[in-house]
């Protein structure tokens, strides 16, 4: 039976969930994910545990605080200017706390999201561009479908 090598190309389910048991992602009641192992699609924790695993296997992974995806950082707390957010977006757009924002990278050529976390009188939005689940305990659990 294949098992999880580096560089294995997969499919499989998973389920990603926070200390206070919320799902982040959930792929089990949906179809299966693919990837590449070592292409980043994971985080490097998530793909270590992954190795080894052998095509069928279910397994739960419990990891502690910041490891799946790092500690929280404070710099990561970004106000923005109204003025930019008009440029970036839609001027009538109307911001508050708890709202995703999808913002273009430098390049142009990606995105990258943005909680936010407070909205001054003056307009400036306080973003926070940490993973959420940054500096959090993580359940991953995962079934390997497929290992080519």
């Amino acid at each position: 039976m294949p098992v999880v090598e580096p560089g294995s190309f997969l499919t499989l389910h998973y389920r990603l969930s926070g200390p206070d048991g919320a799902v982040f992602i959930d792929t089990f009641a949906a179809q299966p994910a693919t990837l590449s192992l070592g292409a980043g699609e994971l985080a490097p924790a998530l793909e270590q545990r992954l190795l080894g695993l052998a095509e069928g296997e279910h397994a739960t992974f419990e990891l502690p605080a910041g490891e799946a995806f790092g500690p929280r950082q404070p710099e990561m707390l970004q106000w923005v200017s109204r003025k930019l957010l008009d440029e970036l977006g839609d001027p009538s757009e109307h911001y508050a706390a708890g709202d995703v924002v999808q913002f273009p990278t430098p390049d142009g050529a990606g995105q990258y999201a943005g909680v936010v976390r407070e909205v001054r009188d003056d307009g400036a939005v306080l973003f926070d561009f940490n993973h959420p689940l940054a500096g959090q305990p993580v359940r991953f659990e995962v079934h390997i479908v497929g290992v080519l």
